[in-house]
This record gives C-alpha cells, sequence and structure tokens, in this order.
C-alpha cells in the first residue's frame, strides 16, 4: 500500500517560543472599523542599538515569514529566512545595524490573530478576528518601534508583502524613516495574484476540517486544504526557467511511469514536500487573513489612484529592487513605484536584477541585491553612525 503524503497525516502544535513580545492595552484602530485591545506583537532583534538610537533597521517579512528572520527556526529548527541578508557582516550587518522583525497581526507566531484567545470569549477568534489590512500591520508595528523607544527608524526593508509593508511605511510615517527598500513587491495587489489568492482560500475552506473557521475547538485542523494553498502559490514564487531546468520532466525515484495518480514527475514530489513543510508551522485562517490584507493593499486608491501623491511629503531615501524573472511581481510593477517617486523628486533608486530564479529570489543568493542593499544602507548610514 502506498503511504499517505505528509500533509494528509496529523501535524503538531505551534511552538511556544515566538521570542520577544509585548502586549499593548491601548486600543489598535483597524481599517475594518473594529480595533484590537489588547494586542500582542511577537518579534525579535539583533546587534545592539547604539546611544542616540539611529541605527535601527525594521525588516517587515512576506506571506508565510515570520519574526524570525536571521535566527532558528522554534518549530522547523530551519535557519531564519533571511540569513543570506542580515547577520555579522551581511548587507543587513548587525554589527553595525540594531534589526528588528515583527510577526504581523493576524499571523501565527506569537502576534495577535485568529488562532489566540478572544479575550471577549475565552475561546480562539477563528473568524471573528477582524480583518486587517497592511496598512493595520504597519500600525502595529509603529507601536512596537515607539515602544523601543526609537523615534526615528534608519530604514525599512522588505521583500513581497514586506515590501508593501515598507512601502505603507513611507506613506504613513514619513517623518518616522530615513530609507526605505522596498523588494519584488507593487503599490497593489494584481487581479492575477487577488485570483490565485482566492484559489487558495477556497482549498482551505473546503477542507471538511476547517469547520468553518473553527477547528481548533474540534480538535482538527484544515492540513489538506492549507497544503495545496501551498502549493498552487509556490508555483507563483519561482520562474518557468527554473523549475524547467530544476525538474524538467523528470521522474521520481522510479524508471517508468506509474499511471496512477501518485506523484509521478519531481515538480510533483517537490510541491507535495512544500505543502507538506508548510502546514507544520502556519495556521490555515492566519493564511485567509494574511492573503486577504494583500488583497486590499492599494496604496494609490486614497488619492484617487495618483500614486505620486502618496509620496509628495516625504524626505526618506527609496531603493527598489526587482527582479527580471518575477511574474509575481513584475519590474513593471516597481518601475510603477519609481516612476512614482521620480515625479514628486524624491530620492530613489531602481535596479532590476537579472535573475532566472523568479519572485522567490530576494531570498536567495542574489550577489547583485547584496551589494545593492549593502552599499544603499551604508549610504543612509554615512552620516549618522
Amino acid at each position: 500500500m502506498t503511504e499517505a503524503p505528509r500533509f494528509l497525516r496529523p501535524v503538531k502544535a505551534p511552538a511556544a517560543n515566538v521570542g520577544k513580545a509585548v502586549t499593548f492595552d491601548t486600543p489598535l484602530p483597524l481599517d475594518c472599523g473594529r480595533s484590537l485591545a489588547p494586542f500582542t506583537v511577537a518579534y525579535m532583534t539583533y546587534g545592539a542599538l547604539n546611544a542616540d538610537k539611529s541605527n535601527a533597521v525594521l525588516i517587515c517579512h512576506a506571506l508565510t515569514g515570520d519574526q524570525f528572520v536571521a535566527s532558528d527556526h522554534p518549530i522547523t529548527g530551519k535557519p531564519g529566512w533571511w540569513t543570506t541578508m542580515v547577520g555579522p557582516g551581511k548587507p543587513i550587518d548587525t554589527d553595525r545595524f540594531f534589526v528588528i522583525c515583527a510577526n504581523v497581526i493576524g499571523g501565527c507566531m506569537g502576534s495577535t490573530g485568529p488562532a489566540e484567545t478572544d479575550p471577549a470569549t475565552g475561546q480562539p477568534f477563528g473568524l471573528n478576528f477582524p480583518l486587517v489590512t497592511i496598512r493595520d500591520m504597519v500600525r502595529a508595528q509603529k507601536r512596537l518601534v515607539d515602544h523601543l523607544g526609537i523615534e526615528k527608524l534608519l530604514a525599512v526593508v522588505g521583500g513581497s508583502m514586506g515590501g508593501m509593508q515598507a512601502l505603507q511605511w513611507a506613506a504613513s510615517y514619513p517623518e518616522s524613516l530615513r530609507a526605505v527598500v522596498p523588494i519584488a513587491c507593487a503599490a497593489r495587489h494584481s487581479a492575477q495574484n487577488i485570483a490565485f489568492h482566492e484559489v487558495g482560500r477556497q482549498a482551505i475552506m473546503a477542507d471538511p476540517d476547517w469547520r468553518g473557521g473553527e477547528y481548533q475547538l474540534h480538535g482538527t485542523r484544515p492540513a489538506k486544504g492549507l497544503a495545496v494553498a501551498r502549493m498552487a502559490a509556490h508555483i507563483t514564487y519561482v520562474s518557468e526557467m527554473a523549475l524547467q531546468n530544476k525538474f524538467g520532466r523528470n521522474l521520481q525515484n522510479r524508471d517508468a511511469k506509474s499511471f496512477q495518480f501518485t506523484p509521478d514527475f519531481q515538480i510533483e514530489s517537490y510541491l507535495h514536500h512544500q505543502g507538506a513543510s508548510f502546514v507544520d508551522r502556519f495556521d490555515a485562517n492566519s493564511y485567509l487573513y494574511i492573503t486577504r490584507a494583500m488583497d486590499y493593499f492599494d496604496l494609490a486608491e486614497e488619492h484617487g489612484g495618483l500614486l505620486s501623491e502618496v509620496f509628495r511629503v516625504n524626505a526618506a531615501r527609496f531603493c527598489i529592487v526587482s527582479f527580471s524573472s518575477d511574474w509575481l511581481f513584475p519590474p513593471f510593477e516597481n518601475k510603477r513605484i519609481a516612476h512614482a517617486l521620480n515625479a514628486v523628486a524624491a530620492q530613489v533608486s531602481f535596479v532590476e536584477i537579472s535573475s532566472d530564479k523568479g519572485h522567490d529570489a530576494f531570498l536567495l543568493d542574489e550577489p547583485e541585491m547584496f551589494a545593492t542593499v549593502r552599499g544603499f544602507l551604508n549610504h543612509a548610514a554615512s552620516d549618522l553612525i
């Protein structure tokens, strides 16, 4: 009998170790009209804050990331998701900079989200958790930065959804940061990306174990649906060329096709692995909420669609990084941000890096990206540190 794929088997509960955390009693107003109180932000820091608190760099994580940017993950045991970028002597050098990374609200690694306890009921929020936006996530991060006694960040850096947060920081708190590094992102989510997210959400909600979002109360987890959502999303993170070069039509551990619906091809096995490893560390309802936050993101919406108006009053320096093979957030989306900044005479540089790795290139070994970020941050800090 063929063994069931791993994502069909029971999965372990999230770990309790979330690094540092701070709980705020003052309500956090949300774009949906509701508020959160109290709410918790879980975070990690690296390096040391200097005497005048001018060397702080906030890193914003992507959809499936968390606060463990440069330290081992407490559930998987794997190295942090950006150890190529963050650490002693790395482009974001923790020997020079005080690095902060917070789990977004709505997340599932210690910050208040749908899996946490609703103080009004004593039960998990589930779908009673309010819908949050990228701006709400940034509001919570601002509370954390204020709590740490930092009046002005040296830089906000992020890729993908993290890049959206970096842009929102520039829009919401232009006086609170000196530099912004949005990587592989866009000023709004496209119709195609919303469509991919909806496929993932429907896969989760179609899983009988989802139980209308109340799976925690029933002792179940929609692991199959969440794994399928991850599989579908992961396809968008890599380029066709990268998939072809890595897998082609090669068979997985067999010499001939099985003529069954078990994974025959290496690419199928790879996607099953991606789905299986994801459900061990991520909450299904959080996936629903965070993808929705990305869908709602449209930085120019309140300015009549004029993106330049978002940045009209902004003295920060910007460095926008894109990748040639990124079809999730293609270079033209990143250029649109640069053009808007140019229109208001902002300080902006734009880099399109030639890469065949697709969207996930920002997480991989890309020397040109490393050199770009290192040089930009060193220049931004030259008159401060």
